[in-house]
């Protein structure tokens, strides 16, 4: 059995643009997103002469609903100064959720709700609400993109296990490793751990990790390991 694709939401983000979709200013510290929910109003169209006497009914349009998230509520900051403004104007604006494999969801909407909550013994939190207005666009998922390079964990020893950090990337990739002997690829040493042989002294190691989802791929490397010591 494999692996399940299940992700968790960490890393996603919320962002809003005032220009019509040009730039877009991400909201800070923001958790908890709900999506646009999508329903469809329906149409009584029933008759006298509907068959068996039944209520018959037409869909209607659809409505996109709202969208929601909570954020830390910091009185000044960038995204509270940006929320006030986009109140104050009364005017739709679009925004755009990305999830953590880089897929969007865009949707012009109004802010109907900006509730900051100011408890003495708890974090200040805020509750955003957006009234969608039109349809909700999905982007495909993004080619993934390294933010933090690769690392080795552990001692450039012949005989001791040193272990590919892979850092932190967007995309939510798999990842393939290539560990290099003074930039030279070590043969077969592809897994995710490598362990020094008589052979490596006196060279420093680094690991190529490249990650890969169904959009595309990127490599990022290590910086080098001290030169491998003996046993």
């Amino acid at each position: 059995m494999g692996l399940t694709d299940a992700m968790l939401g960490y890393g996603s983000k919320f962002e809003v643009s005032t220009d019509g979709g040009t730039t877009f200013v991400e909201l800070s510290e923001v958790f908890n997103i709900t999506p646009p929910s999508d329903s469809i109003d329906f149409v009584e169209a029933t008759h006298m002469r509907s068959p068996n006497a039944t209520k018959e009914f037409l869909l209607g349009l659809r409505d996109p609903g709202e969208a929601s998230m909570e954020m830390n509520f910091i009185p000044g900051s960038v995204s509270d100064l940006k929320l006030n403004a986009i109140r104050d104007a009364r005017v739709s604006i679009h925004a755009r959720i990305t999830y953590p494999n880089g897929v969007t969801a865009t949707f012009t909407g109004l802010l109907t709700g900006y509730a900051p909550s100011t408890p003495n013994d708890d974090k200040m939190t805020a509750t955003l609400t957006f009234k969608v207005s039109g349809v909700l666009v999905t982007g495909s998922e993004a080619a993934p993109v390294n933010s933090v390079l690769p690392s080795i964990s552990g001692v450039a020893q012949v005989g001791q296990v040193m272990t590919a950090m892979a850092g932190v990337w967007s995309g939510v990739p798999t990842f393939a490793y290539q560990w290099q002997k003074d930039g030279v690829d070590i043969p077969a040493a592809t897994a995710s751990t490598y362990v020094p042989i008589v052979g490596d002294i006196g060279g420093a190691i680094t690991v190529e990790i490249t990650g890969a989802n169904l959009t595309g791929s990127a490599m990022a490397e290590s910086a080098k390991t001290a030169d491998v010591i003996a046993a």
